[in-house]
């Protein structure tokens, strides 16, 4: 399972969904692993930390530090029992949406494969303490992924490898929100679409995989 972080973390920095900054986590047994905050582009297994469920270091890898934000990953996971892996980016169009504390609108059928998105104009303090992480996960709600005002943004699944396809497909979203303009009709019915959405989940997660590993 650290392997697997390492790599999903790989992905995301591949991918230009982070910088300097964001990080990976996947819930197990008794708590959860976190990437380090060395550039997660060069995350390996060892470099993973393992957490208990309030966010305390049990076993820390051997490369970089704990991020400050383990609170925020801690917190997410206490009040959602369905999140099993979170991808804390900084993608540029979704922070540009985050930025005016609203959801992109959805344009096109792909922007689904975000799940349902909230946005959240609070602190923009890095979310280092137990309160601060239960004011995020409290604005995810039933949410799949949240764009925290002014600090970034962050993609929930149930598996590592879902809350990376959300991760680009929220900023996909949003930079199709960006590109359209005002002009542009937000979709208001997704039913029939969402019926091939475990199949393109999977297709576009290969692709990640293929493009970006």
């Amino acid at each position: 399972m650290r392997a697997a972080v390492a790599e999903v973390a790989r992905i995301v920095a591949g991918a230009r969904l982070v910088d300097a900054f964001g990080h990976v986590s996947a819930r197990v047994p008794g708590g959860f692993l976190l990437t380090s905050t060395d550039p997660l582009g060069t995350q390996s297994a060892r470099s993973v930390h393992a957490l208990d469920a309030a966010g305390a270091v049990l076993d820390q890898g051997t490369a970089g530090g704990v991020p400050l934000e383990a609170p925020l990953h801690a917190a997410i996971y206490a009040a959602r029992p369905d999140v099993g892996a979170i991808c804390r980016t900084h993608s540029p169009a979704a922070v540009a949406w985050g930025v005016r504390g609203a959801v992109p609108p959805l344009l096109h059928g792909l922007g689904g494969l975000a799940g349902e998105v909230a946005a959240w104009g609070g602190d923009v303090d890095l979310v280092v303490s137990d309160a601060q992480g239960e004011a995020v996960a409290a604005a995810l709600g039933a949410a799949d992924c949240l764009l925290v005002q002014a600090n970034g943004n962050v993609a929930t699944g149930a598996t590592l490898n879902q809350a990376a396809v959300r991760a680009w497909y929220l900023e996909e979203r949003a930079r199709i929100a960006l590109e359209a303009g005002l002009e542009a009709s937000p979709l208001t019915d997704l039913d029939a679409r969402a019926r091939h959405f475990a199949a393109e989940e999977a297709r576009a997660w290969r692709w990640l995989q293929e493009s970006y590993a």
